[in-house]
């Protein structure tokens, strides 16, 4: 048996007297994934600020209005 296995096998049953099955918590795994999310986000927002810096947008001109027909 190793170290590890040997000192988990003593520590779990002092854990199970204070450990209550009816509350959740998200735990290390929950904030390693809402870390990642949140790290995606960030890097996709600050690539888009880049890619829209380089967009040249020229407005086109607007088509001259028609004259007026006489009325003589």
């Amino acid at each position: 048996m190793s170290a590890t296995q040997a000192a988990l096998t003593q520590l779990l049953p002092l854990a199970g007297d204070t450990f209550d099955k009816d509350k959740v918590t998200p735990g290390i795994l929950g904030f390693l994934v809402f870390a990642a999310l949140a790290l995606g986000v960030w890097a996709l927002m600050k690539s888009m600020n880049r890619h829209m810096g380089r967009v040249e947008f020229e407005e086109a001109p607007e088509p001259p209005a028609p004259a007026p027909k006489p009325t003589n």
